[in-house]
C-alpha cells in the first residue's frame, strides 16, 4: 500500500482518541467539517484546534451532514460531519439517509457513551448506533484508542468504494479521551481512497458485446443517465459516445450536467416532468440506462420505460439491475469504463451509425424549439407574482457556466430541474434527491460554496424549507461565504399545497404560512438580503448577489400563490386513474 504523506509527516508519540483522528484527517488532507460539539468528542476538537484544521460549528446536526453531503458531490473527496451522543448523533441521520440514497462519500464520527457506565441511563445515551446503522453503509464501533487509525482507514475505503456511501464512525467517550503510544506506520493511508470513485471495476466483456450489438442495430437508440455519472466523473467517456454513435442523452434530475444541457444531443429531463424526453423515451428501439436506478420519479411512477423496449442497464451497483425494470443485458460496472468499453466495440461502426441517425438527431433541435414556443409565455412571463418558470430563466441568463446551483427538494427542485441549464458538463446542478429532504438548499449551498470558494454558488429553496434551516444564515455568515439564497416565497407549503389542490378540489390543511419578508431577517442577522416583486428586476438582483464574495445573500423571491399552478406540470400521483387507464 502506498501512502500520500511521507514518514515524515505522520505523528507518533502518545496521544488520545481524538488527536489520532484528528491526525488521519489531516493526513487526508479532509476539507472544512461541520458539527456540533460535546464531551464525548472534546479531545477531536481540541486536536483540531492545534492542528489548524478547517471546522464550522453548525446550528444542528442534520445541516452537518448536509453540507458535508454537498462537499462531496462538489469534490468527489469525502465530506466529514460530526455529533455528539445522543441527540447530536440521531440529528444526523436525515443528511446520513441523503448521502447512502444518492451515493455520496461522507465520514461522520459520533460521540459515544463511557463503556465503564453504558446503559446505566447517562446523560443522553441512547441506543443510537441501532438507530444510525441503517442510515449508513456501514457503521464501525471503534473499541480500542490503538484502533483510531486503523479503522478510520477502514471508513474511507468503504466510503469511496463500489457505490459511495457515508461511513459512521461511532467513538465511545473513554477511546476518544484515552491515550496510546502510536507509531509512525500506524497512520498509513490509501491515496486510491481518498476521493470517488476509489477503484474501477468493468463490466463482463461478453455482456458488453451483446449490448453493442444491441445498440448497432438501433435506428433510435437513447441514453438515459442518472447521478452515477457523476460519481464515476465520466463526462468526457459520455459525451465521446454520444457523439460518435449520435445518440440523444437525457437524464434524471440527478444525472442533470452529464453532459450540457444546452449540448445538440441533450433532451432534457426525463420521468415524471420532461421538455421531450418521455416522448423520444417511447419511439425508442433501445435504451441504455448509466448510473441510474429507474426510480419513481424517473419513471413516472414505473409507467415508463414500456416493457417492450430493449434496455442495457449499466451500474455499479449489481443489484440495482433489473430492480424496477427487466434488463435485456446487464452491464455490472463503473459508468465511465462501462461507457469506454462500449465505445471501443462500436469503433468500428462509428461512420455508419452517424450516417443512419442524422435524421433522428436532427428531430432534437426542433422538437426543443416546438417545446419552447409552447413554453414561451411562461418561460418570459411579466405577471405578478411572479412566475417560477421566469425565474429560473433569469437563473440560467444570470449564472456563469461554472456556477453551481443547490437545488433543496420538492418545489423548488423540480423547477429548476426541469428548466434549469447546466452549461457544462459537471456538478453544476446538485439536487438532494437521495432522500429529497426539504432543508437541504441553505447547508447544501454552504457545503458547495466551501468547496469551490471561487466559485459562483447559488442555493435555491422554498420558504417552508429556509424556515426550517433559518438558523444556519448565521452559519454562512460567520464562514463568510459569498452564496447567494434563492427563497421562492409563496407563503406556503407549495408542494403540498398543489397537490391538495390537485386532488381535494381545493381544501388544504396545513399547508400556508405566514408571510414573512425575508430579506428583512437577512439583513438584521448582518447579511444582505433583497426581495425581489418585480420580475423584471430578478437579474439585476441576481447578479448582485453573484459579485458579493464575503457575505451571504437572500434573494426573497414573491412567486405566485395559485395552488393550481406550484407545479411545472400535472403530477402524475394526482391523475384520477380509472379501470384499464395507463397513467403516462
Amino acid at each position: 500500500m502506498t501512502d500520500p504523506a511521507p514518514v515524515s509527516n505522520r505523528p507518533s508519540g502518545r496521544m488520545n482518541g481524538g488527536r489520532a483522528l484528528a491526525e488521519m484527517l489531516r493526513l487526508a488532507e479532509v476539507g472544512p467539517m461541520f458539527g456540533m460539539g460535546g464531551f464525548q468528542l472534546l479531545p477531536f476538537y481540541d486536536a483540531l484546534a492545534q492542528l489548524g484544521m478547517r471546522h464550522f460549528l453548525i446550528n444542528d446536526e442534520r445541516c452537518g451532514a448536509f453540507a458535508a453531503d454537498a462537499y462531496a458531490r462538489v469534490t468527489n473527496r469525502p465530506g466529514v460531519c460530526d455529533g455528539t451522543l445522543g441527540p447530536g448523533a440521531t440529528n444526523m441521520v436525515t443528511g446520513l439517509i441523503e448521502s447512502l440514497n444518492a451515493g455520496v462519500p461522507v465520514i461522520a464520527l459520533a460521540g459515544d457513551t463511557n463503556r465503564a457506565h453504558s446503559w446505566k441511563n447517562m446523560t443522553q445515551e441512547c441506543r443510537q448506533t441501532e438507530i444510525l446503522r441503517p442510515a449508513v453503509k456501514e457503521l464501525i464501533r471503534v473499541e480500542m484508542t490503538s484502533r483510531v487509525p486503523e479503522l478510520l482507514r477502514r471508513a474511507f475505503a468503504v466510503a469511496t468504494s463500489g457505490r459511495p456511501g457515508p461511513v459512521l464512525l461511532d467513538v465511545p467517550e473513554d477511546v476518544c479521551h484515552g491515550e496510546h503510544d502510536f507509531e509512525p506506520e500506524e497512520f498509513a493511508l490509501d491515496p486510491s481512497t481518498l476521493s470517488v470513485p476509489a477503484r474501477r471495476i468493468r463490466p463482463d466483456r461478453a455482456e458488453v458485446a451483446r449490448a453493442a450489438a444491441l445498440i448497432a442495430r438501433a435506428k433510435r437508440p437513447l441514453l438515459l443517465i442518472g447521478g452515477g455519472i457523476h460519481l464515476s466523473a465520466g463526462y468526457d467517456a459520455l459525451l465521446g459516445f454520444a457523439e460518435a454513435q449520435s445518440i440523444p442523452v437525457a437524464h434524471t434530475m440527478s444525472g442533470k450536467g452529464g453532459i450540457a444541457c444546452t449540448h445538440p444531443l441533450s433532451v432534457g429531463l426525463f420521468g415524471r416532468y420532461s421538455r421531450i424526453a418521455n416522448e423520444l423515451i417511447e419511439a425508442s428501439d433501445c435504451l441504455v440506462v448509466v448510473g441510474c436506478k429507474l426510480g419513481e420519479i424517473a419513471t413516472k411512477r414505473y409507467a415508463l420505460p414500456p416493457e417492450a423496449i430493449p434496455l442495457i442497464h449499466l451500474d455499479i451497483v449489481a443489484e440495482e439491475i433489473g430492480r424496477c425494470r427487466t434488463a435485456e443485458v446487464a452491464l455490472w460496472g463503473d459508468a465511465k469504463a462501462g461507457l469506454e468499453d462500449l465505445a471501443d466495440a462500436l469503433a468500428d461502426e462509428t461512420k455508419r451509425a452517424r450516417a443512419a441517425r442524422a435524421d433522428y438527431v436532427a428531430e432534437i433541435p426542433s422538437r426543443m424549439a416546438s417545446w419552447r414556443e409552447e413554453a414561451a409565455a411562461r418561460l418570459h412571463s411579466e405577471e405578478r407574482p411572479i412566475h417560477m418558470a421566469r425565474l429560473c430563466t433569469e437563473l440560467n441568463k444570470a449564472l456563469p457556466a461554472d456556477s453551481m446551483l443547490v437545488a433543496d427538494g420538492g418545489f423548488a427542485g423540480h423547477w429548476t430541474g426541469l428548466l434549469y441549464d447546466t452549461k457544462s458538463p459537471g456538478r453544476h446542478f446538485i439536487p438532494d434527491r437521495g432522500l429529497a429532504s426539504i432543508g437541504y438548499g441553505l447547508p447544501g449551498g454552504i457545503g458547495a460554496a466551501l468547496a469551490a470558494p471561487s466559485t459562483p454558488a447559488v442555493a435555491i429553496t422554498g420558504d417552508g424549507g429556509f424556515n426550517m434551516m433559518l438558523g444556519e444564515l448565521e452559519t454562512a455568515r460567520r464562514a463568510a461565504v459569498g452564496l447567494t439564497i434563492v427563497v421562492v416565497n409563496n407563503a406556503a407549503s407549495g408542494y403540498v399545497k398543489a397537490l391538495q389542490h390537485a386532488i381535494f378540489r381545493g381544501r388544504y390543511q396545513s399547508s400556508d404560512l405566514v408571510e414573512m419578508d425575508y430579506a428583512a431577517i437577512a439583513r438584521v442577522m448582518g447579511c444582505n438580503g433583497i426581495r425581489v416583486e418585480d420580475p423584471d428586476r430578478l437579474g439585476e438582483a441576481l447578479r448582485t448577489g453573484l459579485a458579493e464574495r464575503t457575505r451571504p445573500t437572500v434573494l426573497d423571491v414573491v412567486v405566485t400563490r395559485d395552488p393550481s399552478r406550484m407545479l411545472p406540470a400535472v403530477d402524475n400521483r394526482t391523475v384520477e386513474i380509472k379501470q384499464g387507464d395507463r397513467v403516462a
